[in-house]
């Protein structure tokens, strides 16, 4: 698909459908984009379309099909609209180190690709609100699904989620406790964690 050029391209990129229940459309939407007046459309949409049909059948679909609907904070930024948010101070980090991550359709520096939206899963913050309890969501994660990384924030428990050719198995917040909960090489990183999560759904596929 070339890189669309008017808004009936446009159009036609959001109807590509990503998977069961996600379309491009679903990832395309940007405050950054909305009130700076920048089009947030990809360079290079086969390889945008590539990545995200990874992250949300083999990610998205799955907690969707568990907890119920997922909402979608943010997803695809282009190198425009991402390289606008980190030179005016906007929480983009720099177009290096967003590619194979927002910027889907930019391969990272090991040629790899890679995607990352920004979800909330309504279920877990009603359920579970206490200090710390995003934890339980990332070891649920962490047990059963092939994430890349995944990054938590305070405000309703909202993560960055990735997927990516090379998965790390990363996982870090800035809500409290801040830091690194795990990753490869950590006594913590292997194993069954279900004790973390008790009563939460079985994974539904």
């Amino acid at each position: 698909m070339r890189r669309p050029g008017s808004m009936k391209g446009l159009e036609e990129l959001g109807r590509v459908r990503l998977s069961k229940n996600f379309f491009f459309r679903d990832f395309l939407f940007s405050e950054i984009a909305n009130f700076y007046g920048i089009p947030n459309i990809p360079d290079d949409p086969d390889l945008a379309i590539e990545a995200g049909r990874h992250l949300c059948e083999e990610l998205l679909e799955p907690l969707q099909a568990t907890f119920g609907r997922v909402h979608i904070r943010s997803g695809y930024r282009s190198s425009t609209l991402n390289d606008y948010g980190n030179k005016n101070g906007l929480n983009c980090a720099s177009n290096d180190a967003t590619a194979a991550d927002h910027i889907w359709d930019l391969r990272d520096r090991n040629n790899c690709i890679g995607a990352t939206a920004c979800v909330v899963v309504p279920w877990v913050w009603d359920h579970h609100q206490k200090p710390g309890d995003w934890q339980k969501l990332a070891w649920w994660i962490h047990d059963h699904l092939p994430y890349a990384s995944l990054q938590f924030f305070p405000k309703l428990w909202a993560v960055n989620i990735q997927w990516h050719e090379k998965p790390v198995r990363a996982i870090s917040s800035y809500a409290e406790p801040r830091g690194v909960l795990t990753k490869i090489g950590m006594p913590n990183n292997e194993g069954d964690h279900s004790e973390s999560y008790l009563g939460f759904p079985e994974l539904q596929r």
